[in-house]
């Protein structure tokens, strides 16, 4: 499904029938951010425009919501961020993809082409003549750091004529490889167009590959991500560049080494760990030089203070032009917290008063609690070792504690996969370091299976019953079982910087790809345990159920299991909660559950005596 795999900053064809191992990164089977805030979906769907618009009508999508601006857009397809691309010229862009607005993949997705986001303006005002030389604009991109459209596939833009009640095609680009971010402008002259109640729309046409082998490798495709939209009166064809100064890039850690780590390790070692410099990055979006200030704030959260604050004073930039600027910064953080702590970073352009101003402003929240992460809580892919020879490969992610302590449990954020085809076993291993490479074995947690979380950013906690002591450099990452592709969360934008290996063949290599695998290492104190996975794990009469996936029966092998006196099944979700319970039989009607994985329990007489896993898929 995703027909183009992102091999060391390649894209190659998908078919890997007959391809000897190898890393691949691909697409997301779902949005975690979009799926899991169901709720706010609803209040979007319920919420509609108050009146019609008038010109001018702009949007950069560069506010805070991972959704279109209600009071603009009239639907929620497409996803607002800031992390699906690395060459915006504003803060925030609309991605369009082959997920719908529940963050999944479309139903009518299809290898043939398939109409997939709309992205659908509330209705303007257009009551004008051809004279008033009314024109819209915008910037797209093909691909970003996405799946890049073929050639068949297409973004599209529509027109709405209110009279006629119909939708006219007016504008149309195919697939590139080309990750420029492109101009494009429309004169609306037409009277049927014209009219109070027009509307437009902006349309994606994606198509899913045939060769794909692995469902757990389907993702998404075909990005398309567009930014800067204005529609107005007395423009031009020249009229593509605007008198604006905006940020761009998302900010990052101040930290040297981490995104996140815990903050006794921090002030373990802070002097070496605190970053010199605050890292932004601007574009001047006009065609003459402009003077801007550039100015910074850190705040203690916890405290609702400010710590710090600082302008890294005014300075011209030249007509369209992007700047990479570091501040610099003389400050560590520091709070009276003794576990955690957090931090909201603030960096803000002061530019014109004509400027557009939401995208002058950029938040970051420094986090410090009980584990170590390189990415930024966001994936844009899947990570893992695919081909043929890939099973018993290994996966590790290379660490430091600086100050000795005690490995408590490890976070994976896994992707969704199409019929749940990465939720597979594995082991999960710890190492330590080799002269710069993964060592001997310190801990091995078998027969451990995919799990997708329930919590922040869809990271599954594996507790580590026999906790490992760290101290420097260790690894933390999952041998396979299988040739199954794992799909773990992959954070595209951020950099690894050599920190990734993988291990084919006897031997271990470092990774190729940029970005970072969604991997986390807590340490510190025990941690409660809350999971029937982490409850039932280490006992090893695991029964035998088929067919898995099932619909609505499953069978009981119960194998060399002896049954006497009362004698139960149990069904439980992830979390442990109690589904059904019904006397033991060989055969379980699950039609009544919603589609997913479950824990299937024979209880004796009270006590746990074997289990296993299953997933109901319709």
């Amino acid at each position: 499904m995703y027909k183009r795999i992102i091999l060391y900053g390649i894209f190659l064809n998908a078919c890997l029938v007959n391809t000897l191992a190898q890393e691949i990164v691909t697409g997301l089977q779902s949005n975690y951010r979009i799926k899991h805030n169901t709720e706010k979906i609803k209040e979007i769907r319920g919420l509609t425009s108050a009146d019609t618009l008038v010109l001018p009508f702009l949007d950069d999508f560069s506010g805070h919501s991972m959704f279109p601006d209600i009071k603009k857009w009239s639907d929620n397809y497409v996803f607002i961020n800031n992390t699906y691309s690395d060459r915006q010229i504003t803060a925030g862009i609309a991605t369009f993809d082959a997920l719908d607005n529940t963050g999944k993949m479309y139903d009518q997705a299809s290898t043939s082409g398939f109409e997939a986001d709309h992205l659908t303006s509330q209705p303007i005002n257009l009551n004008y003549s051809s004279s008033d030389n009314i024109w819209l604009s915008f910037f797209y991109q093909a691909g970003g750091l996405g799946d890049p459209p073929e050639a068949n596939d297409s973004l599209t833009l529509q027109f709405f004529a209110p009279l006629e009640k119909k939708w006219y095609s007016i504008w149309k680009v195919g697939g590139s490889l080309d990750q420029r971010f492109k101009p494009a402008i429309i004169r609306i002259n037409e009277d049927r167009f014209l009219q109070n109640g027009f509307q437009f729309r902006f349309i994606n046409y994606a198509s899913i590959s045939p060769s794909l082998t692995d469902p757990s490798m389907v993702g998404n495709c075909d990005i398309w991500n567009v930014d800067y939209v204005l529609l107005d009166k007395n423009r031009n064809a020249a009229d593509t560049t605007f008198p604006d100064v905006a940020l761009t890039l998302p900010l990052r850690s101040l930290l040297k080494s981490y995104e996140a780590m815990p903050w006794k390790q921090f002030r373990q070692v802070y002097l070496q760990e605190m970053g010199s410099s605050i890292l932004v990055h601007y574009r001047n979006n006009d065609t003459l030089t402009r003077n801007i200030t550039r100015n910074f704030e850190i705040w203690d959260v916890y405290k609702n203070s400010q710590a710090y604050s600082f302008s890294a004073g005014a300075t011209n930039i030249g007509p369209l032009t992007n700047v990479d600027y570091n501040a610099n910064l003389v400050y560590t953080f520091n709070t009276s917290n003794n576990d955690s702590a957090l931090f909201r970073i603030k960096a803000s352009l002061k530019t014109d008063n004509f400027d557009p101003k939401g995208n002058d402003t950029l938040i970051y929240y420094q986090v410090f609690k009980n584990y170590f992460a390189f990415d930024d809580g966001t994936s844009e892919g899947g990570y893992g070792i695919n081909g043929l020879g890939s099973r018993n490969a290994m996966v590790a992610y290379k660490f430091t504690s600086f100050m000795q302590d005690t490995l408590r449990a490890i976070q994976i954020c896994f992707n969704d996969s199409y019929q749940h085809a990465n939720q597979r076993e594995f082991d999960l291993v710890v190492w330590d370091d080799n002269n710069g490479i993964p060592g001997n074995m310190l801990y091995t947690r078998e027969d451990v299976i995919v799990e997708l979380g329930n919590g922040v950013n869809g990271f599954y906690t594996y507790t580590l019953p026999e906790s490992v002591v760290v101290n420097g450099v260790f690894y933390v990452g999952w041998k396979q079982r299988s040739e199954s592709f794992l799909n773990a969360g992959y954070d595209v934008n951020t950099p690894n910087a050599g920190k990734q290996f993988y291990w084919l063949n006897g031997e271990w290599s470092q990774s190729q790809v940029p970005g970072s695998i969604m991997i986390r290492p807590v340490i510190g104190s025990p941690l409660t345990i809350t999971s029937v996975h982490d409850t039932y794990y280490k006992k090893k009469n695991i029964m035998t159920i088929w067919p898995n996936p099932a619909r609505d029966y499953i069978n009981i092998e119960k194998g060399e299991l002896q049954l006497s006196g009362s004698t139960d099944i149990i069904i439980t979700d992830l979390n442990g909660h109690e589904l059904i319970k019904v006397a033991y039989s060989d055969k379980i009607d699950i039609s009544s559950l919603h589609d997913g994985m479950y824990f299937l329990v024979i209880n004796i007489n009270g006590t746990p005596a074997g289990y296993n896993r299953f997933i109901k898929s319709r």
